[in-house]
Parts: C-alpha cells; sequence; structure tokens
C-alpha cells in the first residue's frame, strides 16, 4: 500500500486494483499503464467510447454449470450455524461456477453495460455496479449495496423496500460502514437510504437497493491513502457483519479463493479518488471460465431462494 501513498503524495493519477485479502496488488500509473488493461470507472476510460467501427456485436451463449444443491445447501447450514451461535449476523457467501460462452473476455468487456468496467490482462474482466469508495475534496463517500430483485415483477420496488430480511441485511450493511468511515474519518452521515436502481442484467433487469454514506476527511488524507484503503478493506458489503469474525467463517467455510474477486479497484485522477467493488467477475483459470457470485446469509435466508440468486447473479450485461 506504499506505492499508493507514495503516487498520491506527488499527486500522480494511478489505477490501482486490490484482490480481496490484499495479498495481491497491482498499482501502475496512469501515463505507464500496461496496454492490456481496460476500465471504465463512472465517466472515466482509457479506451475509445465505441467499440472499433465495423466489429458486429455477434450472438453469443452463457452455460452455467452451478455447483448441486445439496452442496450449497450443506455450506449455507454452517453459515446459519455460526448465526445462531451470534458469531456473525450476515455473512456473504460465494462461490464460483464454471461458465461456457462463444466471446471472449475482451468481447465481454468491450460490450458490457455496466458503470464499473475492468478487463485485466486476460486474467479476469467484472463489470460492476457497485461503488466502493469516492473522494472528492474532503468528503468521503461510500454506497453499499444490498437488495436485488427483478424488475419485472409486479410491485418490483414495493416488494424489494418492504421485504424484511431485506432491510434488516441492508441495514446492517450500512451500520458497518458507517463504523468503517468513523476509523478514517468524522462526521459521518446517512445522506440517501435505501434508493433503488435499475441494472441490465443480461435479458432481465434487476432493482438494485443502495444508500449513501458520507464523512469528512483531513485536509492530508493523500498522505495517508494507502493505511485510509487498507483500514477499509475489504468492503463491508461483501464480508458481512461484525467483519473479524465474518472474514475468519468465510475462509473456513469458502471452498475457493476469492482471489481478486470482491476485491476493488479504482483511480486517483490526481485530485480526487474512484472505486468500486469487484463483483459480476469472470475469471480464466487456465482457459476455463468461472463466474463468481453469491449473495448475503441472514437468520431468515431460505436456501433455495439464495440458491438461485447466486445463480441469477451469473449473467453477461450485453
Amino acid at each position: 500500500m506504499d506505492k499508493i501513498t507514495e503516487l498520491a503524495k506527488k499527486r500522480e493519477p494511478f489505477l490501482f486494483v486490490l484482490s480481496y485479502d490484499l495479498k495481491e496488488r497491482f498499482v501502475q500509473p496512469l501515463k505507464k499503464l500496461d496496454d492490456d488493461i481496460f476500465f471504465k470507472i463512472g465517466h472515466q476510460r482509457n479506451y475509445p467510447k465505441q467499440p472499433i467501427k465495423n466489429s458486429i456485436k455477434k450472438a453469443y451463449y452463457l452455460k452455467k454449470y452451478p455447483l448441486d444443491f445439496k452442496l450449497y445447501k450443506n455450506s449455507l447450514d454452517k453459515v446459519l450455524e455460526e448465526i445462531r451461535s451470534g458469531n456473525t449476523y450476515l455473512l456473504n457467501l460465494t462461490f464460483k461456477t464454471p461458465i461456457e460462452t462463444n466471446l471472449s473476455l475482451k468481447e465481454i468487456f468491450t460490450y458490457a453495460k455496466a458503470k464499473y468496467k475492468l478487463y485485466f490482462k486476460d486474467q479476469f474482466i467484472c463489470f460492476s455496479p457497485e461503488k466502493f469508495i469516492e473522494i472528492e475534496d474532503n468528503t468521503i463517500s461510500t454506497y453499499p449495496m444490498k437488495g436485488t430483485i427483478e424488475a419485472s415483477l409486479p410491485n418490483a420496488k414495493e416488494k424489494i423496500l418492504t421485504n424484511e430480511k431485506e432491510m434488516a441485511e441492508h441495514v446492517m450493511i450500512v451500520d458497518l460502514m458507517r463504523n468503517d468511515l468513523g476509523m478514517v474519518a468524522k462526521n459521518i452521515k446517512v445522506e440517501k437510504f435505501r434508493y433503488v436502481e435499475k441494472i441490465t442484467a443480461g435479458e432481465k433487469e434487476l432493482l438494485q437497493v443502495s444508500s449513501k454514506i458520507t464523512a469528512k476527511l483531513s485536509n492530508n488524507w493523500r498522505e495517508n491513502l494507502g493505511e485510509l484503503l487498507k483500514t477499509l478493506l475489504p468492503a463491508g458489503s461483501i464480508t458481512g457483519t461484525p467483519k473479524h469474525s465474518t472474514i475468519n467463517i468465510i475462509n473456513h467455510i469458502e471452498n475457493y479463493n476469492r482471489g481478486f474477486y470482491t476485491g476493488v479497484f479504482g483511480i486517483f485522477d490526481g485530485e480526487s479518488l474512484y472505486s468500486a467493488v469487484m463483483i459480476r467477475f469472470i475469471e480464466n483459470e487456465e482457459g476455463k471460465l468461472y463466474y463468481k457470485s453469491g449473495g448475503g446469509i441472514t437468520i431468515d435466508s431460505d436456501a433455495k431462494s439464495e440458491y438461485e440468486e447466486l445463480i441469477d447473479k451469473i449473467y453477461l450485461p450485453l
């Protein structure tokens, strides 16, 4: 994280890509950025806005090979046991799913509709709907996202906002992120609570529920940026609460290494910082593609519904 602080002190624009456990870190000045990395973060990108002229968006397929429901339920039951024991109240349980498609990672990246996108050296791509933090002037903002429903369902917005399980999950994450911001900043405020946005999810449209939390940093935050990020990571929305014990449970129950999945990527433009959580994630492992996905588990979680959500989140937003 020292390199992040070093570049931020110099006001040198850079891209950073940090794995879930911070064991893998990529930090590089934008002016020297490798030519096999492409990003879109909000309105900023390092590639042409339109696909190359005369390129044609071809018909595509996506086949999913999710783990057996019994195996999923076995893991979820272990999480529920930990919840009943008081070791966690909310845990984001994830798995990796083998997929097949006739598209390359670069083609998926090119055509994916998402606010936050990253193509990283043909190793992985993500097309995330979720911001992590933004820092403009001395204000830090975070946007925890919890709650998803198909937009086509009758009264979908009302259903997601009145669902008690989804409300409890969201409240816990907002409280966690308020506490996290309190470790690096002051004057924490929940500016917007449970607002709904529509996103494209392959052939479906989804409604996602987010909140906006802000706080005030000291004037010299750039001189401590590496430590600031380290304090806030991993993101509460993809771990759970309480964070420390929940991370230990995740490490015990999940049957794979998350790697860069559920880490964060972002840019520092010389003055401000913008970043996103790396969800909606496809990884290339020795020529085979794996889609990593999951969802928040609480005491009220239903195994079948959570299993279906994990599979529903395996999509290409094309």
